[in-house]
């Protein structure tokens, strides 16, 4: 909001910035976001499923695999080779009906090891795969 006072010359240079027409584009464009943002965020109405925290049932047929931090692989409490997981994983996904996989995972352990045993489980045709947590730490990480 420049405005000399006093003698102007004709030829003098105005060397100060006019705000004037920024100040009002801003203004603008903030009264026109603060319009549509309440418009923008309508969602809508659904009624999404409630879940409750069960603890699993570990059915006999269910397959239990243990992964410690230092990778090595264990079926149901017998240490394996990862090579034998992929064949040992189709000769359990043609049983009737197909047992479940639950993973349990060191919580060291790097997620290479457990990539590799989801992997195992997908190219051996288990529909179903699990991952087993411990409640009480993670309660305690919150």
């Amino acid at each position: 909001m420049g405005m000399s006072v006093g003698p102007v010359e004709e030829d003098a240079v105005n060397s100060t910035i006019n705000t004037t027409p920024l100040v009002d584009v801003m203004l603008v464009l903030l009264i026109i976001f603060l319009i549509t943002i309440p418009v923008v965020t309508k969602t809508i109405e659904l009624e999404l499923p409630i879940i409750s925290n069960e603890a699993t049932q570990t059915k006999p047929e269910n397959i239990v695999i243990q992964i410690d931090r230092d990778g090595k692989i264990y079926w149901n409490d017998f240490i394996v080779a990862p090579e034998s997981l992929v064949e040992r994983m189709k000769a359990a996904a043609v049983q009737v009906p197909q047992p479940e996989v639950h993973i349990r995972g060191d919580q060291q352990a790097r997620y290479e090891f457990i990539g590799r045993v989801v992997a195992s489980a997908q190219r051996g045709g288990i529909m179903k795969v699990g991952f087993i947590t411990d409640p009480e730490i993670r309660a305690v990480a919150e």
